[in-house]
């Protein structure tokens, strides 16, 4: 296997010392999954990646990227010391991306950045061989670790750029260097932080500055700010295609016809109706196939090609995965959503749930987080769709506790304080037959609830 990074390129790339000679064939941040020959990156997050360094090294990582003497590792331990972790990543990133003659695509948006990044990795992969995150890594670690385990010789990266504040998405983008942007949609996930849904659409639309002129954007014609950040791409030099169900848009979706485990659209692109069929279920997937055929397009490619690719493409877990679970007296539907949420990605969610030939539908939703002073009425607001679509609505969190009081009483399950005990309420209520949606921020930690479910999975 030729070495993803070599002791000199280690040095040239960080501007560190590592007096072994070494091989390093991967790049990782988490002991619980590294590989033999892998850098270990030892970050500062919730804990202190220090701490791991000899563990690391114990189960083969060929070297450990370091800012202090870790402890526990021996004298001679293969260290590639920098002064700082995260920047020494940054800087290993921003290397990877300069010796790439890879094809980049960035994707950002308000909502289903990692879906279109995944689908992205489907479609593109019918070209060539293609590099994408493993998973969500879209920060100011993400992005830079995503880069530098790009390999060698991938003829695509997509990379996937998120933001919590103001200011973040310019310098992912300005590292990734993308030849076309990808805007998802904009709405009003974070608007607690940022202040308003004008501030978001700006926000994303701060890829353009990473993308050099003679690139293009895809952004979402469906959008009131499209105009104004298709403005911004032209000025800057760029190309700009459309995506979405507005007339006139690029890549527009013509028709969804949707089942209990996917669909088929019709997607028109270049005065040609392309037919995608789906192994993800919902209209937002469609949206998101738009995207991405809109995506192709502009890297010269043939949107055909990749719709024929795109029925590999499947819901992973958290995002929208199918799992039968056991229950007492036989098993039911589980769909794991629990990833994130906002209020467009919840009514999509349940619009999937309402979709389900099932005996109940049944949604565990948990608080959306970062909505700001509105957050209160913005949960409450969600109750005529999720009474249109469930049978029954478990919540938990104080901010779910306002949709649940909005529902009709035939429709309240529970309402729980947190995630961990709404997990024992929810599985005691189940029935053969059911399909449950599982939905709520990061942080209303819903994975709590989908581990408790999945105790004993049937299939």
């Amino acid at each position: 296997m030729t070495a993803l990074w070599s002791t000199d390129e280690l040095r040239a790339a960080t501007g560190g010392s590592l007096d072994a000679e070494v091989a390093v064939t991967g790049v990782s941040i988490d002991t619980r999954t590294i590989a033999a020959g892998d850098l270990f990156v030892a970050l500062r997050d919730a804990r202190d990646g220090h701490d791991f360094v000899a563990d690391a090294l114990a189960r083969g990582a060929a070297a450990a990227l370091v800012d202090r003497d870790p402890p526990g590792a021996a004298a001679d331990a293969p260290l590639l010391r920098v002064a700082d972790t995260l920047a020494g990543l940054t800087a290993l990133g921003a290397a990877a991306r300069e010796r790439s003659d890879a094809v980049f695509v960035g994707v950002t948006g308000s909502v289903g950045k990692t879906t279109t990044k995944e689908m992205l990795r489907v479609a593109l992969a019918a070209f060539g061989t293609t590099h994408a995150a493993a998973a969500s890594y879209n920060n100011h670690w993400g992005v830079p670790l995503t880069l530098a385990r790009l390999p060698r010789d991938a003829a695509f990266a997509v990379i996937e750029m998120g933001m919590n504040n103001r200011g973040e998405i310019a310098p992912l983008a300005r590292l990734a260097r993308p030849r076309i942007g990808v805007i998802t949609n904009l709405g009003s996930a974070h608007v607690g932080r940022l202040g308003s849904e004008e501030a978001i659409a700006e926000e994303k639309g701060d890829i353009i500055a990473g993308i050099a002129p003679g690139g293009a954007l895809v952004l979402p014609a469906d959008s009131r700010f499209a105009a104004r950040l298709a403005a911004r791409a032209r000025e800057a030099g760029l190309d700009v295609l459309t995506h979405g169900e507005a007339p006139g848009a690029d890549a527009r979706l013509l028709s969804y016809d949707g089942a209990d485990d996917g669909g088929r659209a019709e997607i028109l692109l270049g005065g040609e109706r392309i037919g995608v069929t789906l192994a993800a279920p919902g209209r937002h997937v469609a949206l998101n196939a738009c995207a991405v055929l809109g995506a192709v397009a502009a890297l010269g490619l043939s949107p055909r090609i990749a719709a024929s690719a795109l029925p590999a493409f499947g819901a992973s877990a958290g995002r929208g995965r199918r799992t039968r679970i056991a229950v007492a007296g036989g098993d039911a539907l589980l769909i794991d959503d629990s990833y994130n949420a906002s209020p467009p990605s919840i009514r999509a969610g349940l619009a999937v749930l309402g979709a389900q030939a099932a005996g109940r539908r049944i949604a565990a939703l948990g608080d959306m987080r970062e909505l700001g002073e509105d957050g209160a009425a913005i949960h409450a607001s969600l109750a005529p769709d999720a009474a249109a679509t469930c049978d029954l609505v478990f919540c938990c969190g104080d901010l779910m506790g306002h949709l649940y009081r909005a529902l009709p009483n035939v429709k309240r399950g529970a309402h729980c304080a947190d995630s961990s005990a709404l997990a024992p309420v929810l599985k005691a209520a189940l029935r053969p037959g059911d399909a449950v949606l599982v939905k709520g921020s990061l942080g209303s930690r819903m994975a709590v609830v989908v581990a408790a479910l999945t105790e004993g999975a049937a299939a």
